[in-house]
Order: C-alpha cells, then sequence, then structure tokens
C-alpha cells in the first residue's frame, strides 16, 4: 500500500469465521492446545474443515508455529504462512497478511490466529527482564538505565506530556476505562463480567506509573483467538454473513521506535496511527462520521484519546470529553481492559459480531467498523464492514 494513493485490496476478502478459547488467568494448558482450540472454533464457524486451510499467519511472538499448528489441526499442504512483528501493533495486519494472499491467489482459505498464557506463562507487565545486545533493542538502552522498564512506565512518559499540553487531569484517562468495563460488564465472556467501574474506582485504583493508574492498564490474559479470511464470493455461500474488509493498513511513523520514541518533537500523539488512519480512510472512502463502532486497541487508556485524536474524530485534547460524552460505541466487548488481553485479536471479533448483529452489547443497525492494533509499536486497522 502506498501512502499517497488508495490501493486495491479493499472489498476482495472477507472475514467468514472466528473462534476462541475461554479467557482465564490459568488456562491450564498448553499455548498450542490454545491455538487449535481457537482455529477449529473459527473453521467451525465459518463452516469450513482444516482441509479447506492453505494458509497461516501468526505474530512473531507467538510460540505455536504454522506448520505446527497446521498438524495438529489436521491441515494438508500450505501455500502461504506468515508472521507479523511488533507484538500487538500486528494484531489487524495479521488479517491484512491474509487478504493479500486470498486476492493474489495465493491461498484460498487463510486462518489468523494468537494464543498465550501470558497470565500464567510470560507476563508482558513484569517489563524487561534481560535483553542481549540488538539493532532492536539499542533504544531500549536510553531508558532502561533510568528505571522505564515496562510497557507502563514507556506509555507514561507520553500520558504526562498529553496531560500537560492540554490541562488535564489524570479523571480524562478514566473516561476510558469506565467505558470498557461497562460494556465488558455485560459480556458474558468478559473477565470482568458483572463488574463495572467509576470514575471513583479509577481514581482510588493504585499507582503504577503516575499518571498511569492500575485501571488505565489492560488486563494479563490465558487464551486464544483465531479468524477466517477468504475471497468475499466464498464468503457469501458461508453460513455466516461476511464482514468485508473493506480497507486494511499498516503505520509506522517517521524515526518510529517501540514504545520510546521520547525524541520526538510531539509527544501527544501516534504519528504510527496516524498514517494508519490516513490509508484507511482514503481506501475505504469512509470518514470518522461514517463509523458505527469504533474498537480501539486499549493496552493503556492514554493511547486510546490519542487514537481517537489521529483517526480525526475531535480534535486535539478533545478525546475525554468525546469519549465521557459517548458520541462513538466503544470497545462494545469491553476491550482488552474489560474483556481479555489477546494482543487486539478479540477486537476484531467483536467487531465482526456487530457487522453479523450477533454481539452481546449490539449496536443497532451496525455496518461499519473500525479496528485498531497496538500503539507506540509500527500498527495496523482495518475498516469492516457488512455485505451491501
Amino acid at each position: 500500500m502506498s501512502l499517497r494513493t488508495r490501493d486495491t485490496l479493499g472489498g476482495r476478502a472477507a472475514i467468514a469465521g472466528i473462534g476462541a478459547t475461554e479467557f482465564s488467568k490459568d488456562s491450564g494448558r498448553s499455548e498450542l492446545r490454545l491455538a487449535v482450540e481457537a482455529v477449529r472454533a473459527a473453521l467451525d464457524d465459518a463452516g469450513l474443515t482444516p482441509a479447506d486451510v492453505d494458509g497461516l499467519v501468526t505474530f512473531t511472538m507467538d510460540t505455536s508455529p504454522e506448520i505446527t499448528v497446521a498438524q495438529a489441526c489436521g491441515m494438508g499442504e500450505l501455500s502461504f504462512f506468515s508472521r507479523v512483528h511488533y507484538g500487538g501493533g500486528a494484531a489487524c495486519a495479521t488479517v491484512q497478511q491474509a487478504a493479500l494472499a486470498v486476492a493474489t491467489g495465493v491461498a484460498e482459505v487463510v486462518v489468523c490466529y494468537r494464543a498465550f498464557n501470558e497470565r500464567s506463562g510470560r507476563r508482558f507487565g513484569a517489563g524487561v527482564q534481560h535483553r542481549e545486545p540488538s539493532a532492536e533493542g539499542a533504544a531500549l538502552g536510553w531508558v532502561l538505565p533510568f528505571g522505564l522498564l515496562t510497557p507502563a512506565s514507556w506509555v507514561a512518559m507520553a500520558a504526562q506530556r498529553y496531560l500537560h499540553a492540554y490541562g488535564l487531569t489524570p479523571e480524562a484517562f478514566g473516561h476510558v476505562a469506565v467505558v470498557d468495563r461497562g460494556y465488558a460488564a455485560t459480556n458474558p465472556a468478559a473477565w470482568f463480567h458483572g463488574r463495572p467501574i467509576t470514575l471513583a474506582d479509577h481514581a482510588a485504583s493504585r499507582w503504577i506509573a503516575e499518571p498511569l493508574r492500575l485501571l488505565d492498564c489492560c488486563q494479563e490474559t490465558d487464551g486464544g483467538q483465531a479468524v477466517v479470511v477468504t475471497s468475499l464470493e466464498r464468503a457469501r455461500d458461508l453460513p455466516r454473513p461476511p464482514a468485508v474488509i473493506a480497507a486494511a493498513a499498516q503505520g509506522a511513523g517517521r524515526a518510529q521506535e517501540q514504545m520510546t520514541g521520547f525524541h520526538r518533537d510531539d509527544l501527544t500523539g501516534l504519528p504510527e496511527m496516524g498514517a494508519v488512519a490516513r490509508q484507511l480512510w482514503r481506501t475505504s472512502g469512509l470518514g470518522p462520521d461514517e463509523i458505527d463502532v469504533g474498537i480501539l486497541y486499549d493496552h493503556f487508556t492514554p493511547f486510546v484519546l490519542m487514537q481517537l485524536e489521529e483517526f480525526g474524530f475531535c480534535g486535539k485534547g478533545e478525546a475525554a470529553d468525546f469519549t465521557a460524552e459517548r458520541r462513538l460505541p466503544l470497545n462494545t466487548h469491553g476491550g482488552q481492559l474489560g474483556e481479555a488481553y489477546l494482543h487486539g485479536m478479540n477486537g476484531i471479533a467483536e467487531a465482526v459480531r456487530q457487522l453479523r448483529g450477533t454481539a452481546v452489547n449490539q449496536i443497532p443497525g451496525a455496518a461499519r467498523t473500525l479496528v485498531t492494533a497496538g500503539t507506540g509499536v509500527p500498527t495496523s486497522g482495518l475498516v469492516l464492514t457488512s455485505d451491501g
């Protein structure tokens, strides 16, 4: 995709199936088993079998190799397999990779998956424990010696600047947490089902890395999620209404780093998501006023506000009021703050449910959804629409 011209991918592929395991804090089984369960569930949902699959896409961070998942699921030969880098920034890009393969005839049915024991196994929130010297890790060398060891501490730097620049207090972030937890409270699949919060609860939660409190930070989750991508024509013949991939984009900003770009002239925005936004609007032909539901990556609340501003839903510094006024249905599954932290893949599934009309917190008439992936890193996004 060019940064300057509309691409031709939009409308040529669709999500035909979604599947997940339960979301827990101790799955009691291997990450490979979680991946296989999610993939099989997605295929069942699509009305397809493992023999129909000829492509697999996952994250570079996933521990379950494509060939091992294929073998465990009973798939045959693969003509396409791919991995996308940069942690949660890869979520929507897995679907983009699948759509590219389908649109070019490289594969016919591609399954995107992510599975981990992120709570009972490796906990990302524990931060950097050890790092071998590498070009990729060089940027961390400027911040680790000063105690910035965790994702929360990296985001806190930008969050503090955001509050200062716009004269806000940490309550601005609380609106995101309240909205997400409100939707999670009515979602039986969510870890925080039945447990909404108030702004007072947010303000009373303990500091993690000022100005971020505990309720500004996403959960740690064990689980798996998968989605099935095929051509729009084939999807129309399958049991579920297709979620059309109207646009898919990746983006990295100038001199991009991985959550430590504190040298930028302005820390109050997310240039990588700005690049994604421009590409998605250009390719889909839509704009912020035409989106019915926003599924925005919510590993930390401040970056949800910045995403709303990068996509043009509101002006700079206005996203807290925008969220508080509920001008856009946001993270109707509860997000990663409320449902589960599955590196954004569960958000893609929620967008599909909204288009099908089967979401627990269904938005009436939802026909156009925006989904984003992890921010502060090279990232990705999708515009999914109903068929016709």
